[in-house]
């Protein structure tokens, strides 16, 4: 088997070993179907207990799932979703959310750290009650942002002032949720329940689950039709124990944040290591979770990344995303180097 690490998304690491035992766990026996089993409700009542609030839960197969659900949730085919113009819902969901829900999403130009500012927001808002006019009714914020970059506290409740001021309601795509809290040293709870989001897309397949996000509704309003529009787009999961057996583990003595923890941690030490040869590789975003974006040479991009995949996030300026998971160890993050000095030598003269 090939033993290849990448720093080309956390979706390409495998699975935590406490998960894989998690599922083994579940499968001993049978149980309910469609979430009517003793684990599900122990992940919805653990759910409850992590976020301090009596939250909806309902599990789903992926990420896209996840936000579609939730735009879903909080919309009608005449509304409309703002969110950043490099969010994955834009990026990287196709017209999943548009086609699905049958609502326009209005990208927002983001700032350089590819946040929503609540002012560039609020120009948006113009129109209500106009027929002619989609009308706005969520704000999306992707926490953290597609560029590694977090939502402070205090952001977050700007956002959720501004989006109560205009009867809007709040998400958060946390497709990567457990490494922003790991970032800033934080409970869940404080970047959803103590700031008023409504609706929360938890990522779960990139801190380590084989498969599974949760959709946690915070908004009781939001709840009552929520059980018909999971079925509805296609995400109940008959045997969704599963998928709660693996949020139990990674909730067991605070898991997620061991993961989130590692990964930050390994990226840091990447980063650091990048500036060696700031000559040729400029960093271009803070490194606030477990990416790094670097701006390298074309030919420099070419030779690592047939031995270590990775993506290029803008082509135009030789721009690349690097990610670290709860599986990169620093002997990954030094093989890695040890060909960037390699290339650094050689076009320095130093070989």
């Amino acid at each position: 088997m090939n033993t290849m690490k990448s720093f080309a998304s956390d979706n390409y690491a495998g699975v935590l070993p406490e998960i894989i035992q998690a599922l083994l766990a579940a499968n001993t026996a049978h149980a309910r179907a469609y979430g009517n089993d003793e684990l599900t409700t122990e992940a919805k009542n653990l759910f409850k207990q992590i976020f301090q609030c009596e939250v909806d839960v309902f599990f789903v197969f992926n990420g896209t799932g996840a936000n579609v659900l939730s735009i879903m949730a909080t919309t009608q085919s005449y509304s409309s979703v703002l969110c950043s113009d490099v969010s994955h819902i834009v990026t990287d969901e196709s017209t999943s959310s548009e086609s699905v829900s049958g609502c326009r999403l209005v990208p927002i130009q983001s700032n350089e750290h590819g946040k929503l500012d609540p002012a560039a927001v609020e120009e948006k808002l113009g129109r209500v009650g106009d027929c002619h006019a989609a009308q706005p009714s969520l704000i999306s914020l992707t926490q953290p942002t597609e560029y590694g970059t977090i939502y402070s506290i205090d952001e977050l409740k700007q956002m959720s002032l501004l989006a109560k001021k205009h009867d809007l309601y709040l998400h958060i795509d946390g497709a990567r949720f457990f490494n922003a809290c790991a970032s800033l040293n934080c409970e869940l709870k404080d970047l959803t329940t103590d700031v008023g989001v409504d609706i929360l897309s938890l990522g779960g397949t990139k801190i380590g689950l084989m498969f599974g996000e949760a959709v946690v509704v915070f908004n009781k309003t939001l709840a009552k039709h929520m059980i018909y529009k999971h079925k509805q787009c296609m995400q109940l999961f008959s045997k969704q124990r599963f998928i709660a057996a693996q949020f139990n583990e990674i909730f067991k003595n605070d898991l997620w944040r061991k993961a989130a923890v590692h990964a930050n941690q390994m990226v840091q030490i990447l980063g650091k290591k990048l500036l060696k040869y700031s000559a040729y590789i400029k960093i271009t975003k803070p490194i606030q979770t477990n990416a790094v974006f670097a701006v390298m040479p074309k030919e420099w991009i070419d030779l690592l990344s047939e031995k270590f995949p990775f993506y290029v996030w803008n082509p135009i300026i030789n721009e690349v995303r690097l990610m670290c998971s709860f599986d990169t160890t620093e002997t990954d993050i030094e093989e890695f180097v040890s060909v960037i000095e390699k290339l650094y030598g050689l076009a320095s003269g130093h070989l």
